[in-house]
């Protein structure tokens, strides 16, 4: 029998697998505290389990991130690690530090199928989904290698409380394609005994998966980011494939429905502004009738290239119009500040180290971080 990698496994499925050995379900409160909160990597270390429990532990499962390639930090102190996640692929985690919060932007699928024009991942095709294991483990890995970091000194304490404050789900990969393993590892994250992240602090990006988004206001409903990037049909088409499965009548109608469940009490937009493609003033006062009365946050960010890309960033200039253009009929508009460009991480650079699957050659990293939102005053 092949041993399960606890990193993967949510409060309930914990307390299956300790039944199944002849053990309690209270001790899965203890493993999860053990694994995600103190970083264990190994039942020895658990001192309050008896070594009976961990003997049978030991026979049966293990606890793994993914393996590091490399680990790269910026001159701004944006961290990013490239992972092996077996074989020939890749993934990448970006850790992005602010004065007031400590964002991990993490992906859910070595490359990805939706190919939206202006990101990277998309050129280099899709490999597989992440299991549950290999997604958490991003975060099991930033968090204790970070906290490891404060560490000064020989002999000094491993830092306790946590360093990470917000997760958002916006790197490789449409999370919302791989479901299954993406909704217990959210459940991890909130997880008292796991990283007791609050819903408001979990952030899930997605290209428009219309069924999915519903499902999740059921299942684990967190703060929603939508990639929208064009204000009708026709373009969105064109930018993000597929739309023309989900058009924006049944995504905008998929959003009204999920703010019924979010911990928020509106849809954050994220429109990646493309020079003469989408940042006209008939773009912003078209985007303004799409949404309506609908509560939603909009965050412009500014196309960062990649070798092979066909689009060009917009001026400095016509973003800041467009965000005045959407703030002056009273939306709330944030312009991302580019984080981590100097090591390939920053908004739309991920790729990771995988096989070209599309015939490009020339494809750079990919990466949808978390705004340092530049507030546009209404």
């Amino acid at each position: 029998m092949n041993a399960v990698n606890l990193l993967g496994l949510d409060g309930q499925a914990l307390e299956q697998l300790l039944q199944s050995l002849g053990e309690r379900p209270f001790r899965a409160r203890q493993l999860k505290r053990w694994i995600h909160r103190h970083g264990a990597a190994d039942f020895e270390s658990m001192s309050d389990l008896a070594r009976s429990l961990r003997e049978k532990l030991s026979g049966h499962a293990l606890i793994a991130a993914p393996g590091v390639i490399s680990h790269r930090t910026a001159p701004d102190a944006t961290q990013k690690w490239l992972l092996s996640v077996g074989g020939k692929d890749a993934v990448e985690a970006v850790y992005i530090p602010e004065p007031d919060r400590a964002t991990l932007c993490i992906s859910t699928q070595a490359g990805c199928a939706v190919n939206c024009v202006f990101c990277s991942t998309g050129k280099q095709g899709f490999s597989r989904n992440l299991a549950t294991a290999e997604i958490v483990g991003q975060l099991w890995l930033a968090e204790h290698s970070l906290r490891r970091a404060d560490a000064v000194g020989v002999g000094a304490p491993v830092r306790a409380e946590r360093v990470i404050s917000n997760v958002v789900l916006m790197g490789m990969g449409e999370p919302l394609q791989n479901y299954d393993a993406v909704v217990p590892a959210l459940r991890l994250m909130l997880d008292d005994d796991a990283y007791g992240l609050s819903r408001r602090r979990v952030t899930l990006s997605t290209a428009g998966m219309v069924p999915q988004i519903d499902r999740l206001a059921q299942d684990c409903p967190v703060a929603l980011a939508v990639s929208l990037h064009a204000p009708d049909d026709a373009l969105r088409d064109t930018l993000v494939p597929l739309n023309r499965k989900y058009p924006l009548r049944e995504l905008m109608a998929a959003c009204r429905r999920y703010l019924r469940s979010a911990p928020r009490d509106f849809i954050t937009f994220e429109y990646v502004m493309l020079d003469g493609v989408n940042d006209s003033d008939a773009h912003a006062r078209a985007l303004v009738r799409l949404v309506g009365d609908l509560p939603c946050k909009f965050n412009l960010i500014p196309f960062n290239p990649f070798p092979g890309a066909t689009v060009r960033r917009s001026p400095p200039q016509r973003i800041q119009e467009f965000a005045a253009r959407l703030a002056a009929a009273g939306i709330v508009t944030t312009i991302r500040r580019t984080r981590g460009d100097q090591i390939e991480a920053a908004c739309g650079q991920l790729a990771g180290a995988v096989d070209d699957r599309t015939g490009i050659a020339d494809r750079g990293p990919d990466h949808r971080a978390r705004p340092v939102p530049l507030r546009v005053a209404p």
